[in-house]
């Protein structure tokens, strides 16, 4: 193919292609969302550049010339080709393949998102799967992630947050530590006991106190803001952890510390930015990670 003999705009071949499809320059300007004279300057321009008359006027229409209509089947040719190449495009771009990230802290990274990965994988082999393992909530803003799994309600308006379920924290610990406490039926029992800390800020503790417990940081010996390496902590004896119940209650190593007190409430929340939440492989991990996790 001769590229250099190529001298016309697509353009102005498609106004040409639209205005004889239509009869007329209205009609061809409706159906492709432009003014009138702007359709018009393109054909006029098209029969310049070819140096032939494309349309005659015939009272309030037009009509192809000889010229025109011989034209107008190769045109219509490169038409159907432009389309085929918009739909074969399109589909590239909506096709479910490529990468999404997902931010999430440690315990939920372990406990529930290999085997929902793994389905994610078995559904959608062209989807890559990054984890953004932090206890610190990510910027999703700042495309740090695509999809965040939180245990807030995030307040930035461009950010799009679907509540997954309510979820319960408990305290646990093993059972021959909590033998060692005379087996406590009140916080007030736990005046002596060690908790293994999860937070350097002694968040925990005032959270613990706020629900009737009497701690001091004589009670937090060990620290760990490592949420996997306290749990581990935790279910060696050294002390009493928090966790959710999913978790805590699956674990046969330990037991609920307190079982008739009053849960720690909380709420899994799912985060996506605005924009990313329109692409089709992030939909679709959204989706699933929506379902799996309300289960």
């Amino acid at each position: 193919m001769d590229r250099r003999s190529i001298k016309f705009d697509w353009n102005r071949a498609r106004a040409f292609l639209v205005t004889a499809e239509e009869g007329s320059l209205s009609a061809a300007a409706r159906a492709l969302g432009m003014a009138q004279p702007t359709l018009s300057r393109q054909v006029s321009a098209l029969e310049a550049e070819l140096g032939v008359l494309l349309f005659e006027r015939v009272g309030h229409g037009l009509e192809l010339t000889h010229s025109g209509k011989q034209l107008l089947e190769h045109v219509r040719a490169m038409g159907e080709a432009a389309n085929s190449f918009s739909l074969t495009s399109h589909g590239q771009a909506q096709a479910i393949e490529g990468n999404v990230c997902i931010a999430v802290g440690q315990a939920y990274a372990v406990h529930f998102l290999p085997a929902i990965i793994a389905k994610i994988r078995q559904i959608e082999p062209g989807i890559t799967i990054e984890l953004e393992i932090s206890n610190q909530p990510s910027d999703l803003k700042r495309r740090e992630a695509d999809i965040a799994i939180r245990n807030f309600r995030p307040t930035e308006p461009d950010l799009i947050a679907k509540k997954i379920r309510d979820a319960y924290g408990y305290l646990y610990a093993t059972p021959e530590y909590i033998e060692t406490l005379g087996n406590p039926k009140t916080p007030y029992d736990l005046r002596n006991a060690d908790f293994i800390n999860i937070d350097k800020g002694m968040g925990l503790m005032k959270g613990l106190n706020a629900a009737g417990f009497n701690l001091t940081e004589k009670n937090f010996p060990i620290v760990s803001e490592d949420h996997i390496v306290s749990w581990e902590l935790t279910k060696n004896g050294l002390g009493l952890g928090i966790i959710d119940a999913v978790i805590g209650d699956a674990e046969p190593k330990v037991k609920r510390v307190l079982p008739d007190m009053e849960p720690f409430a909380f709420s899994i929340w799912l985060v996506a930015h605005r924009e990313l939440n329109t692409s089709p492989r992030i939909r679709m991990v959204f989706d699933l990670l929506a379902q799996e996790l309300a289960n």
